[in-house]
C-alpha cells in the first residue's frame, strides 16, 4: 500500500497477522513496530499523513506472550552449584558455571575468552569480543553486543582461582584453533574446537533435568543468561551503585540494568526500609 493510504486499522490488522498467522513472537513484533513507527512519523512530519497509524499501545493489539526470565535466589544458586560440584559427570563444568554466576558475563563473551584475556596477577578480565557459531557451523569473532560491552572488569579471588584451574586443566591440542585472530580459548570440545553458547545451554539443561529427577523440590529453569540475571540482581540488592553495576554488566542504557534485571519483592522492599535511618521529629 502507498504510505499515505495506511490507516490505523491496517496497521493493527498487519501486526495481528504477524502474530496469529506468521507465528511471530511479541518481542519480534515489538522490534518491527519500533522500526516502522518512526518511518511513519516522518511521513506525518512531511504532511503525507495526518496521523501516525502505528502510534498505539502494542499490548492492546497483540498478546504479550513473552516470558520474563527471572533471576534465581541465592539459595537456589547455592544448591545448583553444590549439585554440580558433587556430580561425577558435571563437576568438570563447575568452574565455568561458577564464573558465570559471579561475573555476569554474557555467554558469548565467556566462550570468547582466551588465556590472554584473563589477567590472574591483576585479577581482571578484558572483554572486547564475543564468539559466535553460525548455523553453517562457521565460527566468528564479533564485537561486544554494545559499545558499553567493551570493558575491563575486576574479579574476586575465588573467581580468579576458578580461572586458574580452568587454564591448568585445559587440553593442549596439537594445533590451537584460531578464529578471527584469536587463539587460546579456555574450553575446547571433543573435536578441538572452542565451545560455544549451545554447549553450555545443553549442559545447564541436562544438569537441571538430573537435579529435578532426584529431588522433590524442583529447580527452576537455569541457563547461562539466568546466571547473568542472578548476578545483576544480587549485586543490585547488595547495594551496589547502579552506574557501577551498569559498567560491570556492559549495558549501554542504565534503564536495562534497573528495569530488566533487578526484580524486587515484598521481603526485599521490607529489608531495604529497615536500612533507612528516618529521624523522628
Amino acid at each position: 500500500m502507498p504510505i499515505g493510504h495506511v490507516k490505523l486499522s491496517d496497521a493493527r490488522r498487519w501486526l495481528i497477522k504477524l502474530q496469529k498467522k506468521d507465528g511471530r513472537g511479541y518481542s519480534s513484533i515489538h522490534t518491527i513496530r519500533g522500526v516502522v513507527r518512526p518511518a511513519f512519523q516522518m511521513a506525518v512530519e512531511d504532511d503525507m499523513l495526518n496521523k501516525n497509524p502505528f502510534q498505539f499501545e502494542l499490548a492492546s493489539v497483540v498478546v504479550n506472550d513473552s516470558v520474563t526470565r527471572e533471576a534465581i535466589s541465592r539459595a537456589e544458586m547455592r544448591k545448583f552449584l553444590e549439585f554440580v560440584a558433587n556430580d561425577n559427570h558435571f563437576s568438570r563444568y563447575y568452574d565455568g558455571i561458577y564464573i558465570l554466576f559471579n561475573t555476569g558475563l554474557r555467554i558469548s563473551e565467556f566462550v570468547g575468552l582466551t588465556i590472554k584475556d584473563v589477567d590472574l596477577k591483576a585479577k581482571k578480565l578484558t572483554i572486547d569480543h564475543q564468539l559466535q557459531r553460525k548455523r553453517n557451523m562457521e565460527y566468528i569473532i564479533e564485537k561486544p553486543k554494545t559499545e558499553a560491552g567493551k570493558r575491563v572488569i575486576p574479579i574476586t579471588d575465588d573467581v580468579c582461582a576458578a580461572f586458574k584451574r580452568i587454564i591448568a586443566n585445559r587440553p593442549h591440542p596439537k594445533v590451537e584453533p584460531m578464529i578471527g585472530g584469536k587463539m587460546g580459548f579456555l574450553y575446547l570440545d571433543k573435536n578441538g574446537k572452542p565451545m560455544v553458547a549451545l554447549h553450555w545451554e545443553k549442559y545447564f539443561q541436562h544438569i537441571r533435568e538430573k537435579y529435578n529427577s532426584i529431588y522433590k523440590v524442583q529447580m527452576p529453569k537455569v541457563t547461562p543468561h539466568v546466571c547473568r540475571h542472578t548476578y545483576c540482581s544480587i549485586m543490585a540488592h547488595s547495594g551496589m551503585n547502579p552506574k557501577t553495576l551498569q559498567y560491570l554488566m556492559g549495558h549501554s542504557d542504565i534503564s536495562v540494568t534497573l528495569n530488566t534485571y533487578t526484580h524486587t519483592d515484598f521481603d526485599q522492599a521490607e529489608e531495604e526500609l529497615k536500612k533507612v535511618n528516618i529521624y523522628k521529629l
